[in-house]
Order: structure tokens, then sequence, then C-alpha cells
């Protein structure tokens, strides 16, 4: 008999710290959980930004372009040909 009620107090100390490191556990994935989101929220304005300067870069790469600095005359006479193929693309498709 004393030996199943020792058995019986090991299981139940053992269930106990069992039960402590399960709650401990769960607030530590709680925590990381939400240092996930935090991270995957910042994650996506940093590409929103990304996306934003990439586009901005592009829109000033396009305006060098265009004004013709000596650096790029060739790709300026590349753009104005793009330009003038795209606008007789539109004038076709408006006089069909």
């Amino acid at each position: 008999m004393q030996d199943a009620l020792h058995t019986l107090k090991s299981i139940e100390k053992s269930s106990s710290l069992l039960m402590e490191r399960y709650d401990t556990l769960r607030e530590s994935h709680k925590a990381l959980q939400l240092e996930l989101d935090s991270t995957k929220s910042k994650l996506e304005m940093q590409q929103l930004d990304l996306e934003e300067c990439q586009h901005k870069f592009q829109s000033l790469k396009h305006a060098n372009t265009l004004l013709g600095s000596d650096n790029d005359k060739r790709d300026t006479k590349l753009k104005i040909n793009t330009l003038i193929r795209e606008i007789d693309t539109c004038i076709a498709q408006l006089s069909q």
C-alpha cells in the first residue's frame, strides 16, 4: 500500500511539473507568435517601401533618359523610338 501511495505522489508531482512546463511553453508560444506577426507586418511595410523606391528609381531613370544627358544619348534614342512605336500602335488601334 505504501508503494502505491508513493507511486501516486510521484505521478502527481510529475503531472504538476508537466502542467507548469506546459503553461510556460504556451506563454512562450504566444509571445513568439506576437513577435512573428509583428515581424511579418514590418516586412510587408518594408517590401512596400522597396517597391515604391524601385518605382521612383525607374521614374528618375526614365526622366534622365528623356532629358538626353551625354551619358544616356543611346538610351534616349531607344526610349523615343519605343514611345513612337507605342503612339503608332495606339493610333492604329483608334483608326480601326
